[in-house]
């Protein structure tokens, strides 16, 4: 199987802020970020100087939160780190175990914000915010009305799609449902000409395992990392 090596993919927010998502994007100099409503991910050059770790302070305001994802650059010793977790960037090489059948699979909108936040408090898949929903298309299975499953798509470098935020209610676990919803978007997104990839945390051996049985590999480990600025 081959996984690819590809540029976009070693800088996936700056790719993405700088294409498909640039309307979601807020710049400055060498600096970017999505608007805070929509995802706390920040970005800047891929060597960047002081001048472009200046930028991106400006941009976010005094002690506020970056979130530099899986950028390996280091800021300057006055920003304070706030979390660091290591990971894997995994990306689609093969179809997959088939799944079984479940309900209906739905696409949620504007609307379904409020059930999908509270999905979000009680599963924590990552980062959500209220306009996160506006990143690509989010799925759910609903049951008597409640959303039990959510899965969408999140970044968007050239020629790929990342899929995000899986997420399945305790009491609707062992379903089946976020792989049903991982391959309905594994097929729109393969339906563009597009490639799916995610990020999973390395110690979450369960979503590694079900990720690779859906026809995942892992390209490269990450860290995600998290700073404040001065």
């Amino acid at each position: 199987m081959h996984v690819p090596h590809d540029t976009a993919l070693d800088h996936p927010v700056a790719a993405s802020l700088g294409g498909h998502h640039a309307h979601l994007a807020r710049r400055l100099g060498q600096a970017a970020t999505y608007h805070p409503d929509v995802a706390t991910f920040a970005a800047v050059s891929a060597a960047p100087g002081p001048s472009a770790w200046s930028d991106l302070a400006t941009l976010l305001g005094p002690g506020e939160f970056a979130d530099m994802f899986s950028s390996p650059a280091s800021p300057p010793a006055d920003w304070a780190p706030v979390f660091t977790l290591d990971g894997f960037q995994m990306v689609h090489v093969a179809p997959g175990a088939a799944t079984s059948p479940a309900p209906e699979v739905v696409e949620l909108g504007p609307a379904d914000v409020p059930d999908m936040l509270d999905l979000v408090a009680r599963t924590s898949p990552g980062p959500f915010r209220t306009r996160t929903h506006e990143l690509g298309t989010y799925l759910g299975i609903r049951e008597n009305g409640a959303l039990v499953a959510m899965a969408g798509e999140r970044l968007r470098p050239p020629g790929w799609t990342e899929i995000s935020a899986v997420c399945t209610a305790p009491e609707a676990r062992g379903r089946g449902y976020a792989a049903l919803l991982v391959r309905d978007l594994i097929g729109r997104v393969e339906s563009r000409d597009e490639r799916p990839f995610l990020h999973v945390a390395a110690a979450n051996d369960a979503a590694v395992a079900l990720y690779k049985r859906l026809g995942f590999e892992v390209r490269k480990p990450v860290t995600f990392r998290g700073f404040r600025t001065p």
